[in-house]
């Protein structure tokens, strides 16, 4: 198992809070890392590119995202926050990646945004 599938496996789904998660690489939008069964779709990393680069129009339009649409809740430069009912996901951008975590219904939104900020500033905190 590489460093960054690792950390998918041992920081973030591991928690019990994260249903799904992924690093993408920034510019191409490949996943460096996913969690066992998912599989990031080129959609996907483009309306979450989309939302690091236009964050205010996530916030006014909310962002459209595995065929449905979300509410954008948080919108910045660092972090994409967004919801649908009872599920939603949170993204951390870095240098070289985002880090993606999604949750549903039986999870705790607040424990999902405190573990994929973590991992966004660790690797911040690395340069990367």
């Amino acid at each position: 198992m590489n460093e960054l599938q690792g950390l998918v496996h041992d920081c973030l789904v591991k928690s019990g809070h994260i249903e799904c998660a992924a690093i993408i690489k920034r510019g191409d939008g490949s996943a460096r890392a996913t969690s066992v069964g998912y599989e990031v779709t080129s959609e996907q990393s483009s309306a979450i590119t989309a939302a690091f680069a236009s964050p205010t129009d996530a916030m006014k339009k909310g962002i459209k995202f595995n065929g449905a649409s979300y509410k954008c809740i948080r919108a910045d430069k660092d972090s994409i926050y967004a919801k649908k009912e009872n599920s939603g996901f949170v993204a951390s951008l870095t240098k070289l990646y985002i880090v993606y975590g999604s949750y549903s219904s039986s999870m705790c939104p607040s424990i999902c945004v405190e573990i994929v900020e973590k991992v966004g500033d660790y690797f911040r905190a690395k340069g990367k």
